[in-house]
């Protein structure tokens, strides 16, 4: 037996079904998509949320809040993150890039140092906004806040 001589068993490879080729061939005519309907035409393709013609959910469903368009998304990132961050990487002061490097946050993301956890390590930091209580904390420690 060569290369030359394989054949795919018998049985297991099938004729592709080739529509559109005279009713002699059993799939002329309307080529098995039936009679009229959108899914009879070419071109046609069912929207992702089409529901038959009925309102669909998201027309029918309220709207409720209100989305402030001008709104500004922080990443959190609360002082006991902090201490394990200075414990992890051994620096005792971050920047936006620092902490975008150590996983924090992306790089496009805003950093926001709030209060939650227990800060031990004086520790300088720069992010684009931080709570009350978090700079105090720091400040407490003799480290410094400044603000991109």
């Amino acid at each position: 037996m060569e290369l030359n001589n394989l054949r795919p068993a018998k049985g297991s490879v099938k004729s592709r079904k080739r529509i559109g080729r005279g009713t002699g061939s059993g799939h002329g005519g309307t080529s098995t998509r039936g009679h009229k309907g959108d899914k009879s035409r070419s071109g046609s393709r069912l929207k992702r949320n089409f529901e038959g013609g009925q309102t669909p959910m998201q027309r029918r469903l309220p709207k409720r809040g209100f989305q402030n368009i001008n709104r500004v998304e922080y990443v959190p990132l609360n002082l006991g993150q902090l201490e394990k961050l200075v414990g992890k990487t051994g620096q005792s002061s971050f920047d936006v890039q620092a902490l975008a490097a150590a996983g924090v946050a992306g790089h496009n993301d805003k950093i926001k140092v709030l209060g939650n956890g227990k800060l031990t390590v004086k520790v300088d930091i720069t992010v684009h906004a931080i709570s009350a209580s978090a700079k105090a904390a720091i400040e407490a420690l003799g480290g410094s806040v400044q603000l991109v």
